[in-house]
């Protein structure tokens, strides 16, 4: 009897666990605690993305800085444009439109973002010019960013002719020097 009992017990257990499943409140809860999870790590992923893009911009601007130096080292002057600096660069991506502006005491890089991106993505300018350094003069970079929380479109102030060290025009803040 003791067998037939046990064998009864289990099929009974058996049962049990076959009927039984998640209840509507267990449900509910971790549906809740997804959407929590989602609502604080969205805007996270969201910022994360934005930086990625700016560093795009980051990267552009400094390769042209340098390629302006490495320009102006074999033909005592500054490229006019990205082309003529033989980088390979685009001068529009989807994010960013790249400007290059040259004077005789340097070349300014601009990259502001196109109209579709510009909700959300700051303004890049760097620079390459003459530098007084002692008696003798030579190149230096600089990458600025818009200052501030906000997006905006990048400026750059012409290089002085006896400029001893590169800034930023009003508005924006040092990245590289």
């Amino acid at each position: 009897m003791k067998t037939e009992f046990k064998a009864k017990f289990l099929q009974q257990l058996n049962k049990k666990r076959k009927e039984e499943g998640f209840t509507l409140i267990e449900l509910l809860v971790v549906i809740i605690i997804i959407g929590i999870l989602s609502a604080i790590a969205l805007p996270a992923f969201l910022n994360q993305a934005n930086k990625a893009k700016q560093s795009e911009a980051k990267q552009y601007v400094s390769s042209i800085n340098k390629g302006q130096q490495a320009y102006y080292a074999e033909n005592t002057a500054f490229g006019s444009d990205v082309g003529a600096l033989g980088l390979g660069l685009k001068t529009q991506t989807t994010n960013y439109e790249y400007t290059v502006g040259t004077t005789i005491n340097g070349a300014t890089t601009i990259a502001n973002p196109v109209p579709s991106a510009a909700s959300a993505l700051k303004g890049y300018s760097g620079g390459v010019g003459l530098v007084t350094a002692g008696e003798a003069k030579t190149t230096q970079s600089i990458l600025c960013q818009v200052s501030g929380s906000g997006v905006g479109n990048a400026t750059q102030d012409e290089i002085p002719a006896n400029a001893t060290e590169l800034t930023c025009s009003a508005g924006m803040e040092i990245v590289t020097k």
